[in-house]
């Protein structure tokens, strides 16, 4: 079935988890399932303390590369609706930083394009994150382990070695 609903906004402006989802399963009495994963800014990172973060994109390319992301996780598993929020700008520890919420007719499609849309969104999507640590500012490069995320999938990071 295609989407009946998808959306991505990249916004410096927090978001409210139970008005997302519910705006996302408004009008769709086929939705048996929602799935979401809210991220947030930890205090600490490879061993150093974070006391705050700030996310950096292009926009437009940022939108139309998670639009992709959005098109291949339909074309694998039996979707209805996608919701994908990023937020940009300077954050602080506990701050939301992205939400994704995925609508299905069953749990099993809509937990596995959930899990396939973060390790898509965290290792391809272009987002630079710059943190602020006691030894100062530091850019976050990409883990080894969330390109390991992506191979589960059958993709290989574009920022692989």
């Amino acid at each position: 079935m295609a989407l009946q609903q998808r959306s991505v906004c990249i916004q410096t402006a927090d978001f409210d988890l139970g008005a997302e989802v519910a705006a996302l399963r408004a009008g769709d009495p086929g939705v048996g399932a929602v799935c979401a994963f809210v991220g947030t800014v930890r205090d600490r990172n490879d061993g150093a303390a974070v006391a705050a973060m700030e996310l950096e994109h292009y926009p437009g390319m940022t939108e139309r590369a998670i639009d992709a992301m959005i098109d291949e996780a339909a074309r694998r598993f039996d979707i209805r609706g996608v919701r994908v929020i990023h937020r940009v700008g300077p954050l602080q520890p506990q701050d939301q930083i992205v939400l994704v919420a995925v609508t299905s007719a069953h749990r099993g499609e809509a937990f596995q394009a959930c899990e396939f849309l973060m390790d898509y969104l965290k290792t391809q999507a272009p987002f630079w994150k710059k943190e602020q640590t006691p030894e100062g500012a530091r850019w976050v490069d990409a883990r080894v382990s969330d390109d390991a995320a992506l191979a589960r999938w059958g993709i290989t990071a574009r920022n692989s070695a």
